[in-house]
């Protein structure tokens, strides 16, 4: 048995040269052994220390003629799974080092039994860097320098060292410290180093601060959008002894459901003023344009304006038809105007319009070739004060409004639609897809045109995991790249 001892639990370069003498020597994974110093049953009876100085020489060409390089994706990973705090993660990345000579590709096999190991084991402690930015939280104390602040903080994978740049971006002027079980992190303002580990009693008790902030909680909490199972998802209970708002979610929680009743008793304010005048001055003269087939896009747009299939129009600003030019080869169909549409007239000019505008740059499509529009043409909304909460269209309401999405197919004639979301599916397909099942398939459409479904830009906005967003984009990008081919 060959033994290496590691300097730390997150020696990553003590175990790199440990491994990559081990393997130049032939030690099969079986009989390589990795332990950190002081650790308990450290030594083994039988243990053989591993030599991990230089071994190649001028006197040694044929051992140097058997070294190899790894990939930058190995190294990368293997930093990661050092950080977790799995017992056998040294081991399980020697096995993989010992494979990639043989198999200098294994790390794209990701249904490899190993590599799907390794990379569950450093998406855990991507996943863990990412709660502590979210949930450490520091309390204020005064020393001899003034004011300063200091967390606590138990992660579950050992992140500080990855995580600790962060806060030192996110709060440059401020002197803190972070304390956990495995080591601590300090800031002065000009300089960030670490220390040993802490305990808790270490940290200081509650704050002036943390008042206010218990109390600004409280007053977000909505509700009617409460999901326990998703919040708990987001926010583990194991992460609740570091929050001080932990303390008040089983009372918010069980009084949810009281506050939901007498938010949905309350009364909704009047409708929009400024709409219920215009429809009352030539409620019947408008009609026609809203019934007649539309010969143009101009007299679709005095056709929306007036139109009565649904609902929605009591309570919308106007109506929002598409825009772009006539002989575009790309149309986009999105779900409804949001709150900025409706007041604006004009389809994603909003948050989500911005990240649709974006991710068309990067993918080579410009946004002045192509038409874009809605489903609905009608904001449909919720009435919260002086908010406008958003609801998603139903499926009667969609269907009265193909009227309008199939005369603008028929007058732009584009070779694609591309509909963004399930609501906008259904306009398109005429059937309510399963976009994580259908996206970025071409489905012939009655007209001769091609059908695509994809994402809608808002559920980017709405991921609060900024990895998954990360990702989400880029598969985004990648269905308006395969568009932007398929138009030629």
């Amino acid at each position: 048995m060959r033994a290496a001892v590691l300097a730390s639990e997150t020696d990553f370069d003590g175990w790199r040269r440990a491994a990559r003498a081990m393997r130049l020597a032939g030690v099969e994974p079986a009989a390589a052994r990795f332990s950190v110093a002081g650790a308990e049953g450290q030594g083994g009876l039988f243990d053989e220390p591993v030599e991990t100085g230089p071994r190649m020489t001028g006197e040694n060409r044929d051992e140097r003629k058997e070294a190899f390089t790894v990939s930058k994706a190995f190294v990368d990973l293997a930093r990661e799974v050092i950080l977790h705090r799995s017992a056998d993660r040294f081991d399980l990345l020697y096995r993989l080092l010992w494979r990639l000579r043989d198999e200098p590709d294994l790390i794209k096999v990701v249904s490899d039994r190993d590599v799907a190991e390794a990379m569950e084991r450093a998406k855990n402690v991507s996943r863990a860097s990412h709660k502590m930015k979210a949930f450490v939280r520091f309390r204020q104390v005064e020393d001899a320098r003034g004011e300063a602040w200091v967390a606590w903080f138990e992660p579950p994978h050992r992140v500080l060292e990855k995580t600790a740049p962060f806060f030192q971006r996110r709060f440059t002027t401020m002197r803190w410290a972070i304390l956990t079980p495995d080591g601590s992190a300090h800031w002065d303002a000009e300089t960030l180093s670490f220390g040993p580990p802490a305990t808790r009693d270490m940290a200081p008790a509650e704050d002036e601060v943390e008042e206010f902030w218990k109390t600004y909680y409280a007053s977000t909490f909505n509700p009617a959008r409460l999901k326990v199972k998703t919040m708990q998802g987001e926010m583990a209970k194991g992460y609740w002894k570091n929050l001080p708002e932990a303390a008040l979610i089983p009372e918010l929680v069980a009084a949810s459901a009281v506050r939901t009743d007498v938010m949905v008793a309350a009364p909704a304010p009047e409708p929009n003023a400024r709409f219920v005048r215009a429809v009352a001055r030539d409620l019947h003269a408008a009609r026609p344009d809203a019934e007649a087939t539309p010969d143009s896009l101009a007299a679709v747009e005095r056709g929306v304006q007036a139109c009565r299939r649904c609902p929605l129009f009591r309570d919308a600003t106007q109506g929002v038809c598409g825009e772009g030019p006539k002989t575009a080869r790309l149309m986009i169909v999105g779900e409804q105007p949001g709150d900025q549409e409706d007041l604006a007239g004009r389809p994603f000019v909003g948050p989500a319009g911005q990240v649709l505008d974006a991710a068309l740059e990067e993918a080579g499509i410009d946004r002045s070739d192509v038409y874009v529009t809605n489903a609905v043409k009608h904001f449909k909304h919720e009435p919260r004060g002086k908010r406008r909460l958003h609801k998603t269209p139903n499926a009667g309401e969609v269907q009265a409004c193909r009227w309008w999405v199939d005369a603008e197919r028929r007058l732009i004639k584009p070779r694609v639609v591309l509909a963004l979301g399930a609501t906008a599916g259904l306009a398109v397909l005429g059937r309510k897809p399963v976009v994580t099942k259908e996206r970025g398939q071409a489905q012939t459409l009655d007209d001769g045109s091609v059908g695509v479904v994809t994402i809608h830009p808002s559920y980017l906005l709405r991921l609060p995991d900024a990895a998954a967003k990360a990702e989400a984009r880029r598969g985004f990008i990648d269905d308006l790249a395969a568009v932007r081919r398929r138009i030629g």
